[in-house]
């Protein structure tokens, strides 16, 4: 019987800047750091799932000068990674709010949407795939007009990144990047949304953490 992941734990490799996961964090930042660049208003609004640590968004923030103008929501389960974003947070003087919620359910995206970045890291490799598809078919719920997602996810055999970038696509989003490097097995998606965004609409479950 495989052991549970220790979501706490599980952080352990961003210590090594040369882990894939710390590699994989950083191609996450980048894509947050180029949309802040692309993104002229003054109030943009984020909202992190299964958010960990927080790490891919107050990383970046931490380093911006025009962090201020972010209201970002992170939603985590563990409350003890909910609890070091949440210190990091406060530290940082950010305006970022830490939901200790299951972000497999919309209702606990009801006062985090609709939002101008969505971020998926680290979830789809630890979902099934029906739930895979169910979710990215939901995540034009959760945008506001014209919002980027950015997710990630293993391709380690049976890969099943070319379905999840077909589902992008027939959700009504437009493909902006896509990164598969050779020596590791991760990859980063990110997408626009070009469709109209539909209402987060009646509580309902996207998707159970494997």
């Amino acid at each position: 019987m495989k052991a549970a992941t220790d979501w706490h734990d599980w952080h352990g490799p961003y210590d090594d800047p040369d882990s894939p996961l710390s590699r994989r964090l950083r191609l996450v930042q980048e894509h947050v750091d180029r949309w802040l660049d692309e993104r002229p208003e003054p109030v943009l609004t984020v909202v992190s799932a299964c958010a960990g640590q927080g790490r891919d968004l107050l990383g970046v923030l931490a380093r911006r000068s025009d962090a201020a103008r972010v209201r970002a929501t992170l939603i985590e389960y563990d409350p003890r990674n909910a609890a070091a974003a949440r210190a990091e947070a406060d530290r940082l003087g950010l305006a970022v709010a830490v939901a200790c919620a299951d972000a497999g359910l919309t209702e606990s995206y009801a006062d985090a949407v609709p939002a101008d970045l969505v971020l998926f890291a680290g979830v789809f490799g630890n979902i099934g795939d029906a739930d895979v598809r169910r979710t990215v078919a939901a995540l034009p719920r959760l945008c506001a007009p014209g919002a980027t997602v950015i997710w990630t996810r293993t391709r380690r055999a049976p890969d099943l990144t070319p379905s999840i970038r077909t589902w992008f696509a027939e959700a009504g989003f437009a493909e902006t990047a896509f990164h598969a490097p050779d020596d590791v097995l991760f990859s980063v998606g990110v997408h626009r949304l070009t469709a109209a965004p539909p209402p987060l609409g009646p509580p309902s479950r996207l998707f159970r953490f494997a």
